[in-house]
């Protein structure tokens, strides 16, 4: 996940907030539009976002 945190903030020249914000809005999208994927997404970005865990 830091990985992935880091790439946007290099490639995009976000900061760490905006980076996680994005990955947050798009685990929210695609979960949302596709529920089936909702555990492989949870497994890629993290626990959903009201758990004191998510990107840690």
């Amino acid at each position: 996940m830091n990985d992935l945190v880091e790439r946007l903030k290099a490639n995009a020249g976000l900061t760490d907030e905006q980076a996680k914000k994005v990955l947050e809005t798009i685990k929210d999208f695609v979960t949302e539009k596709f529920p089936m994927l909702a555990g492989a997404v949870d497994n890629l970005l993290g626990a959903k976002k009201d758990d004191s865990d998510f990107m840690g």
